[in-house]
């Protein structure tokens, strides 16, 4: 019998923050626009749709929220074609949380199924080293706005 296996890509972090905090971290442009995204028309809710924006390069995507526990677990799909993102949160102490950030419902073969799961493991990594930057020292590296140098940005 022959085993169903989904291409996923999955990426992980320790933080040292809280899980409030961590999780606080994804669900409030505020704060996401430090380390990911440059605008939002919106907090994460359940059932919203809202838009992110990339100034610099002149992309912006819409995200429909499929599900948020919280604390744990946000749900959504974006992307063109449309896959599903989940980010996960577990507490390692009062003080460290891990976070998975799992995305898969590739519609790709081949080549470029590589190419989108190449792309897509290398973006989650970066979202993630921001976000490590970001809450526990402070510091905005601009990871997103300089891993495109090639592309013209505002």
């Amino acid at each position: 019998m022959k085993e169903n296996h989904i291409p996923i890509v999955e990426c992980q972090m320790m933080i040292r923050k809280p899980i409030s905090q961590v999780f606080q971290a994804f669900v409030d442009p505020t704060i996401t626009t430090k380390f990911w995204f440059t605008k939002s028309s919106g907090k994460l809710e359940k059932g919203s749709t809202i838009t992110w924006q990339w100034e610099m390069y002149n992309v912006s995507t819409k995200v429909s929220v499929k599900d948020i526990i919280e604390n744990e677990k946000i749900s959504t799909e974006w992307g063109e074609p449309a896959t599903t993102v989940d980010y996960e949160f577990k507490a390692l102490s009062n003080d460290t949380t891990y976070v998975v950030i799992k995305n898969y419902g590739f519609d790709q073969t081949g080549n470029d199924l590589i190419q989108a799961i190449n792309d897509n493991t290398g973006g989650f990594t970066t979202v993630l080293d921001g976000l490590k930057a970001y809450l526990e020292f402070g510091i905005e590296l601009n990871l997103v706005r300089d891993k495109f140098p090639h592309i013209q940005q505002k």
